[in-house]
C-alpha cells in the first residue's frame, strides 16, 4: 500500500512537470521522436523531494558561525563552470514513459479542451470485454495464476502443510480463481484528419515544422476522443495531390498557388471514403495566405460553402507566418464568414511558441 501511495505520488510529481513545461514540449517538437507504442518519452529535470542535509560543526557561514544579514548563501562553494575535472558522475535529468492517452488528457486540462461529441456510427455498436472482478468457478482459460496461488498459500500455511524447507504451493480446486468479465457494448466512432499545405516556393522548412508539430498535438487529442482516426495528406502548389506523410513534411515545390485544388481533392476524398452518416471529418489547412487570384477564392468559398463545411465537423486554417506570404487568404475567410460559421476556426500561427493557442483556438469548440 505504501508503495501505490508512493508511486501516485510520484505520477503526480510528473504530472505537473510535465503541465509546467508544456509549452516547450509542444514548441520544440522533442518528442516526436520520441514515440513508442503510444506512449512518449518525456525528458523531466531531475526530481528531488525536500530533505535536510547537516555538515560538520567546522563550517561557518550564515546561521553558523560568523555571519551578516544579507551575505549569499553557500560561500565557498564551487560555483557551475569553475573548479577542476573530476571522476564522479554528475546530476542527470530523469526519463519518463507516458501514454499519449495521458498526454491528450494533461494537453485538454492545460489548454481547457472540452470533450468532443462526435456524430459517428450511432446505430453500430462495437463490443468490448471488460473485466471487474474474481469468481471461484470459471474456464480455465480465464484462470488467474496470481490468486490461485495466494489462496493456495493462505490454505497451506494455515492448515500447516507449508514447509519454508520445501516450499511446494500446491493449488487444488478450493484455491482456483477465475478473472470475470462484462460485455459493454458503445457506439463507434470514427474520425478522419485531412491536412493540406501549400508548398509552393514561399512555405519554407520552418513553415513546414510548424505544420508539423501542430499536427502531432492535434493528432493526439482527436485519438484520445475517437475509436478509429484515419489520417489523409493533400499537398498543393497549383495543383494538388494526395500524398503520404513523410511526402507531406518534406516536399518543396516553386510553382504558383491554386488553393481550389486541395478542396476539390479534399471534396473527392470526402465523397469516396467517407459517408456522411458514419464519419467525422476534420480538414485542416496551413498555408502563408497567398492565393493566385481573386477568382480563385471566390471559387474556395463555395466550396466551403455548398460542399465541404457541410459534410464536416470543424474546417481549421492556420496561417503560418512568411516573409514571402500576403497574408490574404486569412483575411479573405474571415471576411466571408465572420463569426456566423461555428464549423470554420482560423488563426494565425507566427512562430513555434504559437503553436500552443492555435490548438486551444482550433479545438476549443469541441466539434
Amino acid at each position: 500500500m505504501k508503495m501505490e501511495t508512493d508511486v501516485n505520488r510520484f505520477r503526480r510529481i510528473v504530472r505537473g512537470r510535465i503541465k509546467e513545461n508544456l509549452k516547450r514540449f509542444i514548441s520544440s517538437g522533442e518528442l516526436i521522436g520520441r514515440q513508442g507504442n503510444k506512449q512518449v518519452t518525456i525528458p523531466l529535470p531531475r526530481i528531488d523531494l525536500p530533505r535536510f542535509q547537516f555538515g560538520g560543526n567546522q563550517q561557518k557561514g550564515v546561521g553558523q558561525g560568523d555571519g551578516e544579514p544579507g551575505d549569499p548563501l553557500n560561500q565557498g562553494q564551487p560555483q557551475p563552470g569553475e573548479g577542476e575535472a573530476g571522476q564522479n558522475p554528475g546530476d542527470h535529468g530523469l526519463e519518463v514513459d507516458v501514454s499519449l492517452e495521458e498526454l491528450a488528457d494533461i494537453l485538454g486540462e492545460e489548454l481547457q479542451l472540452p470533450r468532443i461529441e462526435d456524430k459517428g456510427k450511432k446505430n453500430v455498436k462495437s463490443r468490448k470485454f471488460r473485466y471487474h472482478g474474481v469468481l471461484k468457478t470459471g474456464p480455465e482459460g480465464l484462470r488467474n495464476f496470481k490468486r490461485t496461488y495466494k489462496e493456495a498459500l493462505k490454505r497451506q500455511i494455515s492448515s500447516g502443510d507449508y514447509s519454508p524447507v520445501d516450499p511446494k504451493v500446491i493449488p487444488i480446486k478450493e484455491d482456483k480463481r477465475y478473472r470475470s468479465f462484462k460485455i459493454e457494448e458503445n457506439p463507434e466512432a470514427s474520425a478522419v484528419i485531412i491536412y493540406m499545405m501549400d508548398v509552393s516556393g514561399s512555405m519554407g522548412d520552418e513553415q513546414k515544422e510548424i505544420v508539423r508539430l501542430t499536427a502531432f498535438w492535434l493528432d493526439t487529442w482527436l485519438k484520445r476522443n475517437y475509436d478509429n482516426i484515419e489520417t489523409r495528406f493533400i499537398i498543393h502548389d497549383a495543383v494538388a495531390r494526395e500524398v503520404d506523410e513523410q511526402t507531406f513534411y518534406h516536399t518543396k515545390e516553386s510553382g504558383g498557388t491554386l488553393i481550389s485544388s486541395a478542396y476539390k481533392l479534399c471534396e473527392k476524398i470526402i465523397k469516396e471514403d467517407y459517408p456522411l452518416d458514419e464519419w467525422n471529418v476534420y480538414m485542416f489547412h496551413f498555408s502563408d495566405g497567398d492565393n493566385w487570384s481573386g477568382n480563385d477564392t471566390n471559387e474556395c468559398m463555395l466550396l466551403l460553402d455548398n460542399v465541404l463545411l457541410p459534410t464536416s465537423n470543424l474546417f481549421c486554417y492556420g496561417q503560418v507566418e512568411s516573409r514571402y506570404g500576403s497574408g490574404q487568404f486569412l483575411k479573405d475567410l474571415e471576411k466571408h464568414f465572420g463569426e456566423n460559421q461555428e464549423k470554420v476556426v482560423t488563426h494565425q500561427i507566427k512562430d513555434r511558441d504559437g503553436i500552443m493557442n492555435a490548438l486551444k483556438v482550433f479545438l476549443g469548440k469541441g466539434k
